[in-house]
């Protein structure tokens, strides 16, 4: 098997890496912009695992290179994660400054679909490969508090639901990934709720497990779809006056 991690200097991409390289023994590819950060995460992989890990540079952002950057993959994936994120804070960087707000579209969904379009091509061509958004429940009902980052993900789930059901008749499957709070570089200025709160590590488990069942919609941990039932259950007259 074949993974192309995108975006895989997040936490989440590398506990995903790791799960698929210790249950899979996958050839894996790690792909992003800080070269430096991805060469020891390479040799990690391949120290703990004993599998095949290279790295090559990626820019979401960078749309015109997405073509060019796929074709030039000697080993063409079976599997394509899709890890990329970008989270500011709301009210200091989002709300007041437009260019985070457009970068925060441009990493979370607009980037994301641009290169998970030549991917799908791709696949479909061949007729079989798995691609895997890590997306967030965020995206199920705007707040106050993150409306902006969780309209992007909004995008994004919308984008992979309309992409899976273009796929799977082409037998290619497509899995939306719903992770609530996770402790990550992302989130560590985050006052995050401890019980509620996962590590990467397993939310990369709940991933695999989930892939090898082909899994459509997946929430992790497990009981963000019922947290996300009731948030998106309260009428817009209530829930406009609360705090979330």
């Amino acid at each position: 098997m074949n993974l192309l991690v995108l975006g895989a200097n997040s936490d989440v991409a590398y506990a995903v890496a790791a799960a698929f390289a210790r249950h899979e023994k996958a050839s894996i590819l790690l792909a992003s912009r800080n070269m430096e950060l991805l060469e020891k995460k390479v040799q990690d992989l391949t120290i703990r695992y004993g599998v095949e890990v290279s790295c090559c540079y990626f820019d979401v952002t960078d749309f015109e290179s997405h073509s060019a950057f796929y074709e030039s993959l000697q080993k063409k994936p079976d599997v394509v994660v899709y890890s990329a994120g970008y989270m500011p804070e709301q009210q200091e960087d989002a709300q007041k400054n437009y260019k985070e707000a457009q970068k925060i579209f441009a990493i979370n969904f607009s980037g994301a679909a641009a290169m998970l379009e030549v991917v799908a091509a791709d696949f479909e061509k061949q007729g079989h490969g798995t691609i895997i958004g890590i997306s967030s429940v965020a995206g199920e009902r705007g707040r106050q508090s993150n409306y902006i980052y969780g309209s992007s993900k909004a995008a994004f789930n919308s984008y992979l639901s309309g992409m899976r059901n273009r796929l799977c008749k082409r037998g290619v499957h497509v899995m939306t990934v719903l992770p609530g709070f996770i402790h990550t570089k992302m989130t560590e200025s985050l006052e995050l709720p401890e019980l509620l709160t996962a590590q990467p590590e397993e939310v990369a488990e709940d991933i695999y497990r989930a892939f090898r069942k082909k899994k459509n919609i997946i929430y992790t941990k497990w009981f963000w779809r019922w947290i996300m039932a009731v948030i998106k259950g309260i009428p817009e007259a209530v829930f406009k006056r609360m705090g979330l």
